[in-house]
C-alpha cells in the first residue's frame, strides 16, 4: 500500500526543534586509530547543545560510563535523554528517523526510509531498525515509503544527507548521489521516481540538482557537504579556490546551476559562497572536510572547522548571517576520519 501524505512536510532545519537525536560511537573501525579521540568530540558536541535543548542519546551499552564523559565535558545531564537502542555507527542523519509534521489536523509521522549504509558497507542490520525502534520510544508512527516503478510496488532506500528541505516545498539533491550506478541506493530509479517519492511525502515542487559531491566523499555526493538552505530564499554553497583541486571545476558547476534556480515564487535564490578548506589527508587518504556539514540548534550554529587557514574566514561568514545564533566553531579533523562531520551524526525532531 501506497500512502500519501497529504498537508505533511519535513520542517526546516532552523525551524524549532523539540530535541537534537545522537548516538554515541562504539564502532572502532570507523576511525583506525583514532577512535580514542571521538567519545570526547561527541560529548562535547552533546554537552554545546545541551546547554540550552533537548539531546535524545542512543546508546549500546549501560550508560555509566557515557555518563561519566558526559559529566566530565560539563554536559548538562538533565536536558539529556538515553535511549537504549543498538546501532552500527553514529551517523543517524542517514539510519535516524526524518520527522514530518501536519500542523493543520496536529499529527505527526516518522518516515522510514530503509538504509543499506549507503550501498557500500555491509554492517547495517542495526542501524535498519533505529526508525522502529524511534517509534517505540517516542509513540510517533512510522511510514514505510513506497513508490510504484513500473508493476512493481518498492520500498525506498533513502538517507538524510542526501537532500536538504527548506521547509517551503524546495529541495536540493545531487545526481550522484541519487542516479549513479556507483553506490546504487534504488536499482533503476530516476529522476523522475525520486521526485514523485519527494512530492508525494515531503510535500516538494521545487527540485534542485546539483550534479557531484566532493572528494573523499564516500556517501558519493551527499547534499550536505555542498549545499544548504539557511532560510527559505538563501542557500549556503561550497566554493574551491584552486583551480588545480579535485574539486573546483565539480563545485564551480553546482554553483552555476543554483545561479540560475528560483524558488516557489519565481525569485532567485541568495547565494551565500563557502570556501572550502585546505585539502585534509589522514594516512595519506582525503576526508570530506566541509565547512557546509553544519548543525543549526535552536540558538546555536555548530560549525564543523579543522585548523586551516580558512576556519577564521568562514566563522566570520557564519557570524555575520546567523545574527541571532550563537556560532559554536567544533574541532572535526579527527572526527571527519570517520568521513563525517556534525549534520551527519545528528537528526532533529521538530517542536510539535
Amino acid at each position: 500500500m501506497i500512502e500519501k501524505l497529504d498537508g505533511f512536510r519535513m520542517p526546516a532545519e532552523w525551524e524549532p526543534q523539540k530535541s537534537i537525536w545522537i548516538a554515541w560511537p562504539y564502532n572502532k573501525k570507523d576511525w583506525p586509530d583514532l577512535f580514542y579521540f571521538i567519545p570526547e568530540v561527541v560529548a562535547k558536541i552533546v554537552k554545546d547543545i545541551s546547554e540550552d535543548q533537548k539531546v535524545d542519546l542512543l546508546i549500546n551499552k549501560d550508560k555509566q560510563q557515557v555518563l561519566k564523559i558526559l559529566k566530565f565535558y560539563k554536559a548538562k545531564i538533565s536536558n539529556i535523554r538515553f535511549h537504549k537502542i543498538k546501532t552500527d555507527r553514529i551517523w543517524l542523519r542517514d539510519s535516524g528517523p526524518i520527522f514530518l509534521i501536519n500542523r493543520t489536523i496536529k499529527k505527526k509521522v516518522i518516515l522510514d526510509f530503509k538504509f543499506n549504509a549507503w550501498a557500500k558497507y555491509h554492517n547495517f542490520s542495526n542501524d535498519n531498525k533505529i526508525n522502529n525502534n524511534i517509534s517505540k520510544v517516542t509513540k510517533i508512527r512510522t511510514i514505510n515509503p513506497k513508490i510504484k516503478v513500473g508493476k512493481k510496488i518498492r520500498s525506498i532506500v533513502m538517507e538524510g544527507g542526501a537532500f536538504d528541505t527548506n521547509g517551503d516545498k524546495s529541495l536540493l539533491l545531487t545526481e550522484e548521489c541519487l542516479l549513479s550506478k556507483v553506490q546504487e541506493r534504488n536499482k533503476g530509479f530516476k529522476k523522475k521516481d525520486y521526485e514523485d517519492i519527494f512530492s508525494r511525502y515531503l510535500g516538494i515542487n521545487n527540485f534542485i540538482w546539483l550534479k557531484k559531491g566532493i572528494s573523499g566523499d564516500d556517501t558519493h555526493g551527499h547534499i550536505d557537504d555542498i549545499a544548504r538552505f539557511v532560510s527559505k530564499n538563501t542557500i549556503m554553497t561550497a566554493i574551491e579556490n584552486d583551480k588545480k583541486d579535485a574539486n573546483f571545476k565539480n563545485l564551480k558547476q553546482n554553483l552555476k546551476i543554483l545561479s540560475k534556480k528560483r524558488n516557489n515564487k519565481k525569485k532567485k535564490f541568495k547565494i551565500i559562497k563557502i570556501p572550502m578548506p585546505t585539502p585534509i589527508f589522514i594516512k595519506k587518504i582525503r576526508v570530506p572536510a566541509s565547512y557546509l556539514n553544519f548543525l543549526i540548534t535552536n540558538k546555536k550554529v555548530l560549525l564543523p572547522i579543522f585548523n586551516v587557514k580558512e576556519d577564521k574566514e568562514v566563522i566570520k561568514i557564519f557570524s555575520n548571517f546567523f545574527k541571532n545564533k550563537k556560532i559554536i566553531p567544533v574541532d572535526c579533523s579527527r572526527l571527519i576520519w570517520g568521513f563525517g562531520a556534525i549534520h551527519c551524526m545528528t537528526q532533529q525532531q521538530p517542536k510539535f
